[in-house]
């Protein structure tokens, strides 16, 4: 049980038989009546977001959740697959669980896999990722850091604003989060 008072953002808790994370709180002290807490909260399984006001010192019941480091091995099919680093068991998951992160999943990167009552939650990738870019517009002579962006696709399929002098085969480093080009790999 986790009490309203130490709401943090991201914080997992359940409420009507789901997770919900806290993506938001506030503690008001009204100066007439109890204190009480505003929170925003995004159901893990769907998404969907909602606001809901606790009482100061109100219970409710902690999420357990399970996380394991798990490596993807291959694609089969519809099917990816992934393998438990510690035990070497193999997970299928469809495109779907994984979520809209797929488009940097490349083979033998190490995810986390969130898990709930044995129910997958979701797959969180490292927040950024070395990728070959195999696709852009050619880079002009004079084109600098700070001329513009251009459009790249990766070696994964994903489409990232790359700088004017990025060229074909040059590997980059992509932020996971907002699909935002960070830099040149050497």
């Amino acid at each position: 049980m986790i009490s309203s008072n130490d709401f943090r953002t991201g914080v997992s808790i359940e409420l009507d038989g789901s997770v919900w994370k806290v993506t938001e709180f506030l503690h008001v002290k009204p100066g007439k009546g109890s204190a009480f807490v505003r929170t925003k909260l995004k159901n893990v399984q769907t998404g969907n977001t909602v606001e809901k006001t606790f009482r100061a010192g109100e219970t409710v019941p902690q999420a357990n959740l399970e996380k394991k480091v798990m490596q993807h091995t291959y694609r089969d099919g519809e099917d990816l697959v992934f393998m438990d680093m510690e035990t070497y068991e193999e997970v299928r998951m469809t495109e779907d669980q994984v979520g809209d992160r797929v488009k940097y999943l490349k083979e033998e990167m190490e995810v986390s896999v969130v898990r709930w009552n044995e129910q997958i939650l979701e797959v969180e990738l490292p927040t950024s990722v070395v990728l070959e870019v195999t696709e852009t517009d050619p880079g002009v002579k004079g084109d600098t850091a700070t001329g513009g962006t251009k459009p790249a696709i990766v070696e994964t399929g994903a489409q990232v604003m790359v700088p004017l002098f990025i060229s074909i085969g040059e590997k980059i480093k992509v932020d996971t989060r907002n699909d935002s080009y960070l830099g040149r790999e050497n």
